[in-house]
């Protein structure tokens, strides 16, 4: 599980910018017959190469905003359902633990607050099963960490985002869509951010 649910983070001051969120005036698709999945993204966010993940795409101008896809190695699983990670509510709590692994931090006087939103499942138009996992994590940070005295360590609010996963199964692999966004963006995108969600689909590959 820790393999498939990784994170891309390329920047922490998106939650400030509300004016440069953009609302996208349609949509492409990507889609790989390769590795067997398709998704459909704003047609104005960009391709990050070299991010860690099979494919991601960003929001050129609210650089914290995300969509990528990671996916189990095809040696290593053996997945026949999404039901393979229990039911949608233990799904989302594995999915919780691995985005606050991913966002520990060495840093003093750091400290993250999470919630999971929901977790469902739904079985989409091509016939499969898929969950789908909403969180909120801040992150919350001291402006003076080396400060001796309580009063001089002012806690305050680094980011505050919404994060989404699709997990679906096909084979043999759990596959996951990823869409990461600033809480106060989200707001203002959720109709079309829910279309990149509602979209992801897992395909049969042919030997």
């Amino acid at each position: 599980m820790a393999l498939i649910l990784s994170s891309y983070i390329f920047s922490d001051f998106g939650f400030r910018n509300t004016a440069l969120a953009q609302q996208s005036v349609g949509f492409r698709e990507y889609i790989d017959t390769f590795d067997g999945y398709s998704f459909k993204y704003p047609q104005n966010w960009i391709q990050v190469r070299g991010a860690g993940a099979d494919i991601f795409y960003r929001d050129p101008y609210v650089l914290d905003e995300n969509v990528s896809v990671e996916l189990s190695s095809p040696s290593s699983s053996r997945y026949k359902s999404v039901e393979d990670l229990g039911p949608p509510k233990e799904a989302g709590r594995k999915v919780l633990r691995q985005y606050l692994t991913e966002f520990m931090s060495t840093r003093l006087g750091v400290r993250r607050e999470s919630n999971i939103l929901s977790t469902s499942s739904r079985v989409a138009d091509d016939g499969r099963l898929y969950y789908l996992v909403e969180v909120n994590i801040k992150s919350f940070a001291n402006n003076n960490e080396l400060a001796v005295m309580p009063k001089d360590r002012v806690v305050n609010l680094e980011w505050d985002r919404r994060y989404l996963s699709v997990l679906g199964v096909e084979n043999n692999r759990l596959y996951e869509l990823r869409l990461q966004t600033p809480e106060n963006v989200f707001v203002e995108e959720e109709n079309d951010l829910r279309q990149v969600i509602d979209s992801f689909r897992v395909n049969k590959v042919s030997a």
